[in-house]
C-alpha cells in the first residue's frame, strides 16, 4: 500500500503542491506506517482520525473495545510462515469486525468492511516499532472522539508526544469511532491543516 500511495502522489501531485495524507482508524495506521517507510518524505502533513497505532499501544482498548476479533492462532501461524517466506495463505481472514447493525443494515451496508485478510492488515498497520513510525510523521493533527469505542482518546497525546513534538491533538466531546469521520469539528480541523 505504501508503494501504491507513493505512485499516486508521483502521478497526481503538481510541482510545489502540498501533500496531506488523511486516514481514519486503520487508514490512520497506514498514514503512520507511510511516514516511517521509504516514501515518508513525500508527505508534507497528516490528519489522523482515531488512528490504529498497534494492538498493544496504550491508546488501544482491549479487543479494540469489542470492534475487532483477532483470529490470534491464525495470525501467529501466518506470521511464522511469513518469517520463512511462505505467503501463499496471506489472503486468509485475520481480523473480523463487529460493525454496528445500523451500518450493516444501512443503504451502504454492502460496502462495509467486516474483515481484514492477513495481507491487508499487515499493509495497514504501523511496523512493530510503531513509535519509530510515529516519530517520522511530519506536522500532523490527530482528531478523536471522546466516546471512541476502539481507542482511548486521552492516551494518544501521551504516547505520541513522547517521540514527536509535531502533533496537535483534538478530542471531540460526545463523538464515537465512526462519528468522528463527518463531525463538524473534524472538518474544521482539516481545513486548518490546509491553511
Amino acid at each position: 500500500m505504501e508503494d501504491d500511495l507513493a505512485d499516486l502522489i508521483a502521478s497526481e501531485a503538481l510541482d510545489g503542491q502540498q501533500v496531506v495524507l488523511l486516514g481514519h482508524s486503520s487508514g490512520g495506521g497506514l498514514v503512520v506506517r507511510f511516514a516511517g517507510g521509504a516514501h515518508g518524505a513525500l508527505m508534507d502533513k497528516a490528519v489522523l482520525l482515531a488512528p490504529f497505532l498497534k494492538h498493544d499501544a496504550p491508546s488501544t482498548r482491549p479487543a479494540s473495545g469489542g470492534w475487532a476479533h483477532v483470529l490470534l492462532r491464525r495470525v501467529i501461524g501466518l506470521s511464522m510462515l511469513n518469517s520463512f517466506g511462505v505467503t501463499a495463505l496471506n489472503h486468509l481472514t485475520a481480523i473480523q469486525f463487529n460493525m454496528p447493525a445500523q451500518i450493516i443494515d444501512g443503504p451502504y451496508g454492502n460496502l462495509a468492511t467486516t474483515a481484514y485478510s492477513y495481507r491487508l492488515n499487515t499493509g495497514f498497520a504501523p511496523r512493530g516499532d510503531y513509535l519509530k513510525d510515529i516519530a517520522a510523521l511530519p506536522k500532523f493533527t490527530l482528531v478523536v472522539g471522546s466516546e471512541d469505542e476502539a481507542f482511548y482518546a486521552d492516551k494518544y497525546e501521551e504516547v505520541m508526544s513522547a517521540v514527536t513534538d509535531k502533533g496537535i491533538y483534538k478530542i471531540v466531546d460526545g463523538v464515537d469511532h465512526l462519528g468522528i469521520i463527518d463531525a463538524a469539528e473534524t472538518v474544521a480541523q482539516f481545513k486548518g491543516v490546509l491553511k
